[in-house]
């Protein structure tokens, strides 16, 4: 039975955030309501369906994480307990531990969690935003796909129907906006994950969101975390410190086309993980009950800086990189200067983001006690090295096959 969420919980933790990180002002409360009706209907139209869904649920809630470029002297935060109540179905078919949702499937990470989920022979359903090009490849795999608007609640349950574990791995893309997708939508899958009865729910978060809410993203992320934890659902949040993939595009592909290379004045480390990897440890969680109601940081063997990354570059592609640094103190003033126009807020959110990142921090964690929790060792993920030098073989071996070479005489992409 799926314990009621305390909304004046929520309310008080997203008060505590600072006035730059959460709204301050008054806003119409959200009114999101997944009825008893809307998931009989879910449930009868399913192909895998429940004899019994939820009762109602319904949730009233005013606080919300800042949408950065709007100012206000007022802070108001309402919420209203008695609405918010989530009942479990206490009767019907049992739903197979095997049962899984992703959202965000066609993402980098998403994609290699369908993968791995296939491969250790779960049935995968992935929730895909209704469009022109449909995701072809989830099926040519092995999984289905189910279409919904993560931005209307009222699409959304029948792809929960028959579920165990709901893997999010959905993000804004850069063009959308990052507090419908990241905080409105994230508040309304979970209340209808509740309601719907799933047993297990993972959320990928960032590293450090808890230290740096000045940053609109991870603000967001921090409060997804709090609201999550008293769902009522068994959750596991898994904190990632950076993927592997794109330093391809970032760093690989410039050095070896002699490309200019933009970094910046600081010593931040990131330790890196292949999102692989992350596949690999997000299916070791979900099998394993002790990852159940954790927060964990996912971090690679190493940490590295954007020096380390260009300078392995350099070495395993036989070519000199071009790079041009940016002082930190120019991404502080150029934040700032965009915090004033709303046509700019976006744009204020990354360079605050890029801001953490150029701070001198380090994003990486001891694993010694999530490896044991997940059942895993060192040994069983990919270093930066190797993943590179995999990279840099394949390229390099291919383009001797056809010719290619560069400038420098050495064979570039």
């Amino acid at each position: 039975m799926h314990k009621a969420i305390d909304a004046r919980f929520i309310a008080r933790t997203l008060a505590r955030a600072p006035s730059s990180s959460l709204e301050s002002r008054v806003r119409s409360s959200t009114f999101i309501s997944v009825s008893f009706h809307t998931v009989m209907f879910a449930t009868s139209t399913s192909v895998s369906s429940r004899t019994s869904a939820s009762s109602a649920m319904t949730m009233k809630m005013g606080a919300k994480p800042a949408r950065a470029g709007r100012r206000s002297t007022t802070r108001v935060v309402r919420a209203d307990a008695a609405d918010a109540t989530v009942s479990a179905p206490t009767s019907g078919t049992p739903v197979r531990k095997t049962s899984m949702l992703v959202i965000g499937a066609t993402g980098t990470l998403g994609r290699q969690v369908v993968r791995r989920a296939l491969d250790e022979g779960y049935d995968v359903r992935c929730l895909v935003r209704p469009r022109q090009n449909p995701a072809d490849f989830l099926r040519d795999w092995g999984a289905t796909t189910v279409s919904a608007d993560l931005t209307k609640p009222e699409t959304l349950p029948p792809a929960f129907v028959g579920v165990h574990t709901v893997i999010d791995a959905s993000t804004a893309r850069p063009e959308e906006d990052s507090y419908a997708i990241d905080w409105e939508a994230k508040c309304a899958t979970i209340q209808t994950a509740a309601a719907m009865g799933i047993e297990r729910y993972v959320f990928y978060s960032i590293d450090q969101c808890d230290k740096h809410r000045e940053v609109p993203l991870m603000n967001m992320k921090y409060a997804v975390e709090e609201y999550l934890k008293v769902s009522g659902m068994d959750y596991t949040v898994l904190r990632l410190c950076g993927f592997m993939q794109p330093l391809i595009a970032g760093y690989a592909v410039p050095v070896l086309e002699e490309q200019p290379l933009w970094g910046t004045d600081d010593d931040t480390r990131t330790a890196y993980l292949d999102t692989q990897d992350v596949a690999k440890m997000t299916l070791a969680a979900v099998r394993r009950d002790e990852a159940a109601n954790k927060v964990m940081t996912l971090a690679g063997p190493k940490a590295y800086s954007v020096k380390d990354v260009v300078a392995l570059c350099e070495k395993l592609g036989g070519a000199e990189a071009k790079v041009t640094n940016v002082p930190v103190g120019l991404l502080k003033f150029t934040r700032g200067l965009t915090r004033f126009f709303q046509w700019s807020s976006a744009a204020s959110d990354r360079l605050a983001f890029a801001e953490v990142l150029a701070s001198g921090i380090k994003f990486d964690a001891d694993m010694t006690e999530t490896y044991k929790i997940l059942g895993m060792n060192v040994e069983d993920v990919t270093t930066l090295e190797q993943y590179l030098e995999e990279y840099f073989s394949k390229i390099l071996k291919k383009l001797k096959e056809v010719g290619g070479q560069s400038r420098q005489n050495d064979f570039y992409l």
